[in-house]
């Protein structure tokens, strides 16, 4: 049974549907009919949804719009995507079961999507609303395919067999994210609404169709498994232990294969969130491989599930008893031990249910610090409750071992998060202040140090990376620093063992982090809409100069007139390329022109033909294109018409001042010197290769001093071309630009560092380096910490 869009609102290209499809054996059609009422069933109710937010979206911008005429415009649209809203469904759902039914059809790539010509239609130098629309369909195809990694996979194998052929990549998939997009792209024109309204109407798509792409996959994952394709298929890559002095630089964070090694391409605030479960029992065992806890060979899915309900921090307490152990024999006392020693048979031991009494009246207890006095610690805190404690039972009271294991994880997470926010920053302050709700949290539910999302956890990743060592001065948001005031605020004063709280408090920052990453694209986008235009005038200033060598090839022209070739009559191709694009007739006249002028000016005077008055007109409308002024244009006309380039009626030395003081086409600036690059070596010729590899918005860490202090900067736009690279910060601005070449070399050199997704939260960082510490203590191996 194939999804059909109903009669009302038919489709108005002829797509392949299942039905239809020659190629497709029996078996395989039956499954894809399956698979089709899956797809158009799943994706119905969410198409839905996207299209009352776009809706919703657009009332709000007409009721906010500051004039007449553009309230009026975005009326209009609301209007057409009413009128025209229920044949965006049908057309969406055609075209992804026609992917789905051409899967063992010869694939033509899209004239759309191919980057090996350059076409120039316009005088614009950039085709905003194609661009506009690439642009944001490619980030959202290339975040969901990143987040979706295995499934993918496993989907692509699976795929491969329906289609009879090799698995297909990501890419190539019918239901992923490209496909998806590519529906989406051919069914948004039947809305009738402007370039701004279909932008809103992609972003809405990730948001609300998009959303649980992961998810979705593993659903479709498990229907073709059901029918018999590849049951049971699963993927547990083999990971070699290496040594991580041996990796490849250009993958700083862990092994080049490894899942948690992608790039981060997200936002400030919205990178994800690495799998603690994962870090607190990693391969090896908690203890370094000893066979004890959850880390002794289990499954991953099993780490997943006891961490999800708390179980993972009995491992996490094994760490601490080889720690503590370790401690004793070489008689240091752990820090972050406040309780000391083992307790006396009468000590009173304080529940955890008096130890958050008692620190609910510790967190209505304003912090205060005098000057040049240090920032209270998680110990501190601690060593304040048993003090309070032991006036109420006694000198040997003491906590449970819970609680202490608690604190004492606390203040090494502390520990390491400090390391990584600047002294000065007002951060400081908040995470001191967050100290007591937070150790409240843990204590409540030990599923903070193994849960994969804790609202608690999330809330100090906030602050923490508010003042995180890698922003610069500039880049401090008062803001964003004002929500984060008002949130901590919050939580001191509402929360008193609610996790809703803390949720409320979170969901609240989250939402600031998607306005700010928000307005970041959208500024990125000019500054990338400018590149990408720069790029294409430098393509064709290149194309240019090779036309005027090949018809210059083997002339003795004289240097003048090779000057005016490559300068004045340069421009004109280039702007001739720009407009009419290299397969244009256009554009051969012209090359057949910069031909005729070659060979005309390589004459010698004795054997000169008759003046070509046609070829000097023809000359001269081309240069007053440009800009040439008439005077300059019928000069320089007469010389590139002339044999030997000679014209009596001119002065060489005038014409020579004036087209220096000119600026050329596209200039905004005198031209640099371009200097030749060095050769590379092998490992800076491996870094380059692996930049060109990676995707638009990911995140790079340049070394700015010997301290080894770094800023972070986001690769937002690459040339594979002319290896020119365009770098913004977290609002989006523009850093600067650099080549991919100079990039590679100071990746070679350990200066500059790839961000991945495990190392891109500050927070995750810290448990990291926590657990390494607690395995080195325990004097277990530290690769699963580092993985």
């Amino acid at each position: 049974m194939a999804a059909t869009p109903p009669p009302s609102t038919p489709v108005t290209t002829a797509l392949a549907t299942i039905a239809t499809s020659a190629s497709l054996p029996p078996r395989v059609r039956r499954i894809l009919d399956v698979l089709v009422v899956q797809i158009s069933r799943d994706l119905a109710g969410r198409i839905n949804r996207m299209l009352v937010d776009v809706e919703q979206q657009l009332f709000q911008q007409a009721e906010r719009a500051r004039s007449n005429e553009l309230q009026s415009r975005h009326f209009g649209n609301l209007n057409a995507l009413k009128k025209n809203r229920a044949g965006l469904l049908p057309r969406f759902l055609a075209a992804l079961e026609h992917e789905v039914a051409s899967i063992r059809e010869p694939r033509v790539e899209d004239p759309a999507s191919q980057v090996t010509h350059m076409e120039y239609q316009t005088l614009t130098l950039v085709e905003d609303a194609d661009m506009d629309q690439d642009i944001v369909l490619r980030e959202i195809s290339q975040r969901h395919e990143t987040r979706a990694h295995t499934g993918l996979h496993l989907l692509g194998q699976r795929f491969g067999v329906l289609a009879g052929c090799s698995a297909l990549q990501a890419a190539e998939l019918p239901v992923g994210p490209q496909a998806l997009c590519r529906a989406l792209r051919k069914a948004a024109p039947s809305l009738e609404v402007n370039l701004d309204s279909q932008l809103l109407l992609y972003k809405a798509f990730d948001q609300k169709v998009m959303a649980e792409y992961a998810t979705w996959v593993e659903v479709i994952n498990q229907l073709l498994s059901q029918q018999g394709v590849l049951p049971g298929l699963v993927f547990a890559p083999q990971r070699a232990r290496e040594k991580t002095a041996d990796l490849p630089r250009r993958h700083p964070y862990g092994e080049p294969d490894s899942e948690g090694a992608r790039p981060m391409t997200d936002w400030h605030g919205q990178a994800p969130g690495a799998v603690w479960p994962a870090l607190a029992t990693a391969p090896g065992g908690p203890v370094g491989g000893h066979g004890t806890g959850v880390g002794d060979g289990k499954d991953h899915a099993h780490v997943r599930s006891a961490g999800s309900d708390g179980d993972g921090f009995e491992p996490l307490q094994q760490l601490l008893d080889r720690r503590r152990e370790h401690s004793r024999r070489s008689g240091d006392r752990p820090a972050g031990n406040a309780q000391g020693g083992a307790a006396s048979a009468t000590a009173a031991t304080l529940s955890t249910d008096d130890v958050l009494t008692n620190l609910r009246v510790l967190q209505a207890t304003p912090v205060s610090r005098k000057p040049g006095q240090p920032r209270r610690t998680m110990s501190d805190v601690q060593d304040t409750l048993l003090r309070q404690v032991r006036l109420e039972r006694g000198p040997d009271a003491t906590l449970e071992q819970e609680a202490s294991d608690t604190f004492e994880l606390l203040g090494m997470l502390y520990s390491e998060i400090e390391r990584e926010v600047h002294s000065d920053a007002p951060a400081g302050e908040l995470l001191v202040r967050l100290q007591v709700p937070v150790a409240q949290a843990a204590l409540q539910d030990h599923a903070f140090f193994v849960r994969d999302q804790h609202p608690a956890r999330d809330l100090l990743n906030s602050v923490a990376e508010s003042g995180a060592r890698w922003l610069g001065s500039d880049d401090v948001d008062p803001v964003l620093m004002q929500k984060l005031q008002d949130a901590v605020d919050r939580v001191v004063t509402d929360y008193q063992g609610d996790e809703q709280v803390f949720e409320s408090v979170n969901t609240e920052v989250q939402g600031h982090f998607k306005a700010m990453a928000h307005k970041a694209e959208l500024t990125e986008r000019r500054h990338v809409e400018a590149a990408r235009g720069k790029d294409r005038l430098e393509v064709a200033k290149r194309r240019a100069e090779a036309a005027i060598e090949s018809a210059l090839a083997d002339k003795p022209l004289p240097k003048f007139v090779q000057a005016l070739l490559k300068q004045a009559w340069a421009d004109v191709l280039t702007l001739n390329l720009l407009r009419n694009g290299e397969e244009s007739q256009e554009w051969r006249d012209s090359v057949e022109l910069t031909q005729r002028i070659a060979k005309i000016t390589s004459t010698s005077t004795e054997a000169a033909p008759e003046p070509d008055d046609l070829l000097t007109s023809q000359i001269e409308q081309a240069l007053a294109q440009v800009g040439y002024h008439k005077d300059e244009s019928e000069a320089i006309a007469r010389r590139l018409s002339s044999a030997g380039g000679e014209d009596e009626t001119t002065s060489r030395t005038e014409l020579t001042a004036r087209l220096k003081n000119r600026q050329r086409l596209g200039e905004q600036a005198p031209p640099q010197k371009k200097i030749a690059p060095q050769p590379r070596t092998a490992e800076e010729q491996e870094c380059h290769a692996y930049l060109r590899t990676l995707p638009f918005g990911s995140w790079f860490e340049f070394v700015t001093n010997q301290q080894g202090e770094t800023r972070r900067q986001r690769l937002s736009w690459f040339s594979p071309v002319t290896d020119n690279a365009l770098f913004v910060n977290q609002r989006g601005q523009r850093i600067g630009e650099q080549s991919l070449d100079s990039l590679a070399r100071l990746m070679a050199r350990d200066q500059v560092r790839v961000v991945t997704e495990d190392k891109g939260r500050l927070i995750d960082r810290a448990w990291q380096a926590t657990v390494k510490a607690l395995r080195s203590f325990a004097g277990g191996t530290t690769e699963g910490a580092t993985a």
